[in-house]
């Protein structure tokens, strides 16, 4: 046994068809259709003006479209749109002379702020690559013991500047400390700062 299904008209065009065909009738009554233009008649004219009148008013009325938002009139489209979470953002910020990496929430609150010098190296030391890898691994794991995980949902990474813990840290991601959250990397963002004219940049230093 077949089951056939059928559709519902369209109101729009069922409530309409009766009172188009009626006009197109009496303009064929009046030979609307094989007179020139110039020897219409005024009821013929204002027949076929009304039915044009009342089909645009129909098709202005929302509801006669059957829109799923009709029964919303205070709601715009987009408010039906599916919310997306907004990201965390890692920040790494790496120079010559230090790494810092900052953990932030979408709203741009820091959750997590450290550098090379706040896990014990010193002077010179905290510029180095070793120092800006270590960072890397503590900032990792500080995350999953304070159970940051469940939280982040996407991430964005975001790199300034080309020192050493640039590559460091990026190292970290794709390896084994950072496979909970290499998964969540939707982005990943240049905000190294350039410099267009500006003030003149120092003389560059000389040794020997």
């Amino acid at each position: 046994m077949t089951s056939t299904s059928t559709t519902a008209p369209d109101p729009l065009i069922q409530n309409d068809r009766p009172q188009f065909l009626e006009s197109i009738r009496a303009a064929r009554n009046n030979n609307a259709f094989t007179k020139p233009p110039s020897s219409y008649s005024n009821s013929t004219i204002s027949s076929l003006m009304s039915s044009a009148v009342n089909r645009t008013n129909a098709n202005s009325s929302p509801s006669s479209y059957g829109s799923p938002y009709a029964a919303f009139p205070d709601r715009s489209i987009a408010s039906f749109a599916p919310s997306v979470p907004q990201p965390h953002h890692l920040h790494i910020y790496a120079t010559k002379h230090n790494t810092h990496i900052t953990l932030t929430s979408p709203s741009r609150d820091p959750i997590i702020s450290v550098s090379s010098g706040t896990i014990g190296f010193k002077k010179a030391a905290r510029g180095t690559y070793d120092a800006a890898y270590q960072l890397g691994a503590y900032v990792m794991a500080r995350i999953q013991q304070q159970g940051l995980l469940t939280q982040i949902q996407y991430l964005e990474v975001v790199l300034r500047d080309f020192g050493p813990g640039r590559d460091a840290v990026s190292k970290i991601l794709l390896g084994s400390e950072g496979r909970n959250l290499r998964g969540r990397v939707i982005k990943v963002s240049d905000c190294t700062r350039l410099k267009f004219g500006g003030t003149r940049s120092p003389k560059p230093r000389r040794l020997g």
